[in-house]
């Protein structure tokens, strides 16, 4: 299928993707203040950047979009049929960049969680699981 924009009209577009302060992330960080929790964003000191951090629990959560990150067995983890070579390229080192992060947080003593962007369809679901997760990270387990 050919694309129907222009490639300035299309570079305009995707220039609107956000990389932080996104909705999923709002959403969350909603989720947490409701509770009673406090975190901070972005801490540029870590690897990976994570989109929350909640310093009391040595605890760094991401909030990963299911087309970027490649949520396995996830209905919105669909590859474009253009450009297949590049895109399969693209995400590879997205998921490979993941692990890293996630293994270099590990080494230095931090607890990941992996907020998915369809799991927020459920926010009441995330808010039992962050909840539970917390309580028995602050009961010392």
């Amino acid at each position: 299928m050919v694309d129907t924009l222009t490639s300035t009209q299309r570079s305009e577009m995707m220039s609107r993707i956000r990389g932080s302060d996104t909705g999923p992330e709002r959403q969350v960080r909603s989720i947490l203040h409701r509770m009673g929790y406090r975190f901070t964003l972005d801490n540029r000191d870590m690897p990976g950047r994570p989109d929350i951090v909640l310093p009391r629990y040595d605890l760094a959560i991401f909030v990963h979009g299911c087309f970027w990150h490649r949520h396995a067995g996830c209905r919105y983890t669909y590859a474009p049929k253009t450009r297949k070579a590049f895109w399969e390229a693209k995400f590879q080192a997205n998921v490979a960049r993941d692990k890293r992060v996630v293994s270099s947080l590990r080494r230095d003593g931090w607890r990941v969680w992996t907020v998915w962007e369809c799991q927020l369809r459920k926010p009441q679901q995330v808010a039992d699981r962050l909840e539970r997760m917390l309580v028995r990270l602050d009961a010392g387990y």
